[in-house]
C-alpha cells in the first residue's frame, strides 16, 4: 500500500512538474511550530501587509530578541506599504511591556518609484513601466497614503509620540532624517538603488547584536544584488525565513 501511494505521489509530482507546478505538504504542517501568539499577531496585521505568516513571526522574534538582549537603539522600517510590519513591531513591543522605543517609518506613502536597470523579479522579468505589481501602481493606492498608514499604526495603541513618519524617496530623506542608533532594521523597498542606499547609510548605525531583515531578497533580483554587493567583503549569515525573506544578527 505504501509503495503504491509513493508511486502515485511521484507520478502526480511529475505530471504537475510538466506544467510548471510543484507538489508540497500542506501549510498546516509548514506552520506547525508557530505559536498562538504568532498566529494572533498575523491575524491582527494581515490586512495591512503582503508579507507571509513566517515573515511576521520572524519579525516578532527579532523584536523580542532585541528587547530581551537589551540592544539599544530605534526600530527602522524602509518600505512600509500599509503599515502591517510596523504594526507588528509596535504590537510586539506592547506585549513585552515596552512603549518607549522609537519607530521610524520611511516610504513614499503612495506609488512605487520607477524600477532601475537591475530590477527584475525572481523569474528574470523586468520591473519597468507597466510591470509593477498592480497593487502598487497609481491606480490603486488605497490604504497607502500617509494619513491612512498613520491611522493604522495608531490603532495598535503604541504612543504616537514615539513614531516618526518620513515621507519621500529614501535616497533623499536618508541620512538627513535618521536615528543615530538602530536596534532593528527592516528593508522592504524592493529595488537595487534604494536597498543599496539604505545599507550604506543605515547598516553602520545598526548596533552590534541588532537585527537586520531583508524582506525581498529572494523575490527581487535588484534587492538581492544590493545586499550581496554590500556584504561581499564582510559576509553575514542571512538566515532564510521563507522563499524571499532573510534575517541576520549583526556581530
Amino acid at each position: 500500500m505504501t509503495d503504491a501511494r509513493t508511486r502515485l505521489r511521484l507520478a502526480g509530482s511529475r505530471a504537475l512538474g510538466a506544467f510548471g507546478y510543484e507538489l508540497r505538504r500542506s501549510d498546516a504542517l509548514a506552520h506547525a511550530d508557530l505559536s498562538d501568539t504568532h498566529r494572533q499577531l498575523y491575524e491582527q496585521v494581515s490586512a495591512y501587509t503582503q508579507t507571509s505568516l513566517e515573515r511576521v513571526a520572524a519579525l516578532a522574534d527579532g523584536v523580542e530578541y532585541v528587547v530581551r538582549r537589551d540592544i539599544p537603539g530605534d526600530f527602522v522600517e524602509c518600505g512600509v506599504w500599509r503599515g502591517g510590519s510596523s504594526m507588528a513591531i509596535a504590537l510586539t513591543l506592547l506585549r513585552l511591556g515596552v512603549s518607549d522605543r522609537k519607530l521610524w517609518l520611511y516610504d513614499t506613502f503612495g506609488t512605487m518609484p520607477p524600477a532601475g536597470e537591475h530590477d527584475r523579479d525572481y523569474a528574470g522579468r523586468p520591473m519597468g513601466a507597466g510591470a509593477l505589481d498592480p497593487i502598487n501602481n497609481s491606480a490603486n493606492i488605497a490604504g497607502l497614503t500617509l494619513s491612512e498608514v498613520r491611522s493604522a499604526v495608531a490603532s495598535t495603541g503604541y504612543p504616537p509620540s514615539q513614531v516618526t513618519f518620513v515621507e519621500g524617496l529614501v535616497e533623499e530623506t536618508i541620512p538627513r532624517s535618521a536615528p543615530e542608533r538602530i536596534a532593528l532594521l527592516r528593508l522592504d523597498t524592493d529595488w537595487y538603488e534604494s536597498t543599496r542606499h539604505e545599507l550604506v547609510e543605515l547598516y553602520p548605525r545598526l548596533e552590534h547584536g541588532g537585527v537586520l531583515i531583508i524582506d525581498d531578497y529572494g523575490h527581487f533580483v535588484g534587492a538581492r544584488k544590493a545586499v550581496d554587493e554590500y556584504f561581499a567583503g564582510d559576509p553575514v549569515l542571512l538566515s532564510r525565513i521563507d522563499y524571499t525573506g532573510r534575517i541576520a544578527v549583526k556581530v
